[in-house]
This record gives C-alpha cells, sequence and structure tokens, in this order.
C-alpha cells in the first residue's frame, strides 16, 4: 500500500474518531446543559424510545462542527467534515433505533451494532473526497471497531465513560 493511499485513510479515521469524540466530549463539558433529546421523548407502540434522551441536537452539533473544524485541520473541506459527522451521527442514531427496537438497554454493549454505521457512513461520505474504494471502507470500519473496543476500558477508568464498554 502507498504512503498517499495509507494517509487517506487515516485522514478518514481522523474525521470518524472527531465526529464520534465530539458528543461525548461536550456531554463531559456541559454536563445536561443543552441536552436536548433529538427524538422529542417520543415512545413508539413497543414501549421503548425511538432513539433515548443519549442522542441529543447538542451531540449531534458537537459532531458537526468538531469535524467540519478536523477537516480542515488535515486539508480538507470542511463541508467534507460538517457531512462526514452528520452522517456519523445518523449511523449512531440508526443503531439506537435499532437496539431501541430489539428492547436492549439505552448504553447497552451490541458489538458491531455500537461501531459500524458510525463509522461506515462517515466513512463512505470520505471516500466522496478521499481516493477511498470498498476495501478501504472495510479497512476504517474494522479499525475503529478495534479502538473502540480496545479504549472503552481506559476511557472508562479516567471518567470519560459511565461505563467500561
Amino acid at each position: 500500500m502507498e504512503l498517499g493511499h495509507t494517509l487517506a485513510i487515516l485522514r478518514s479515521l481522523m474525521l470518524v474518531c472527531a465526529a464520534n469524540g465530539a458528543p461525548v466530549l461536550f456531554a463531559r463539558l456541559l454536563g445536561t446543559r443543552f441536552a436536548r433529546p433529538i427524538d422529542g421523548g417520543i415512545v413508539l407502540r413497543d414501549g421503548h424510545p425511538l432513539l433515548g434522551r443519549s442522542k441529543t441536537w447538542r451531540g449531534f452539533a458537537a459532531a458537526v462542527v468538531l469535524t467540519a473544524c478536523a477537516a480542515v485541520l488535515i486539508d480538507l473541506p470542511w463541508q467534507t467534515g460538517a457531512l462526514a459527522g452528520a452522517s456519523a451521527m445518523a449511523g449512531d442514531c440508526l443503531s439506537s433505533f435499532v437496539k431501541r427496537r430489539l428492547a436492549l438497554e439505552a448504553s447497552s454493549m451490541s458489538i458491531g451494532l455500537d461501531q459500524v454505521p458510525e463509522s461506515l457512513f462517515p466513512a463512505v461520505v470520505s471516500s466522496l473526497y478521499l481516493p477511498l474504494g470498498p476495501g478501504d471502507l472495510i479497512v476504517i470500519v474494522l479499525l475503529f471497531s478495534v479502538a473502540v473496543l480496545a479504549t472503552s476500558r481506559l476511557f472508562y477508568a479516567v471518567g470519560l465513560r459511565d461505563r467500561p464498554y
């Protein structure tokens, strides 16, 4: 694999990480301030919320803004970062929607479902601006998934996560 191609994968991975880390960072910084649920508290016929209270407009906005800033820092258009951030949050909301339909507890661990949509969606967006193919998207999703699972206990130990997964 040539250096330029490896850098494209790393740049995409940086956007994915920025998008997924921003809501966690802002939740730690702001607590419950500005934490309005995206679903407005809607409960569906199955008795479970549409998404749940942890999916907030604040987290969505944080992902869009911080990922736009990250894109500029790695020499990509800010619009690329904003779109990557929004798509990561769309993937995260999709995961939450599916988890609620499966009656899984909010913030419960679901390997794959928790990592794939929130990394695949922004990686696909990145591929519009970076020379990434389908195999590269798989590599990005796998690297992100392994990194999240590997660092989760560390983030719990230092107080960045409420649960060790």
